[in-house]
């Protein structure tokens, strides 16, 4: 029985890295509409980044973005992307393996500043007003 588990859970990791290249491949077809390829860049960047929203050091929570959020941010962008187009980047994706991630961290790092920025902002205006 452990080892039905443990095929089925390595066949679903391989799928969602198969599905992290596809959308990444899927965020520059002109096929795809606007946000699912703004979400495919975030979604993507993020996975393919070496830069984690909770590291992986923290006890329970730092698995979660692993194993909760981003497989639930790859099923939605996966459903605004149409199934045939999908198909289409999945087995290129399937081909090609893992695309490179220095243009995800970048997208991430970029993020984490702007978030930064935010917060910092809404912070001096809390303090100062």
């Amino acid at each position: 029985m452990w080892h039905h588990i443990k095929a089925r859970l390595i066949a679903w990791a391989q799928a969602l890295k198969r599905d992290v290249a596809a959308l990444w491949r899927a965020a520059g077809d002109p096929r795809v509409p606007w946000l699912a390829k703004a979400l495919a860049v975030v979604i993507a960047g993020y996975a393919l980044s070496p830069i984690d929203l909770i590291p992986d050091a923290v006890p329970v929570l730092g698995f979660l973005d692993d194993m909760i959020l981003l497989p639930l941010g790859i099923a939605l962008v996966v459903r605004l992307i149409p199934p045939a187009v999908m198909a289409e980047h999945r087995a290129a994706a399937a081909e090609a393996g893992r695309p490179a991630c220095r243009a995800a961290a970048v997208v991430i790092v970029g993020l984490w500043g702007l978030s930064a920025i935010a917060s910092l902002w809404l912070l001096w205006r809390a303090v100062a007003g």
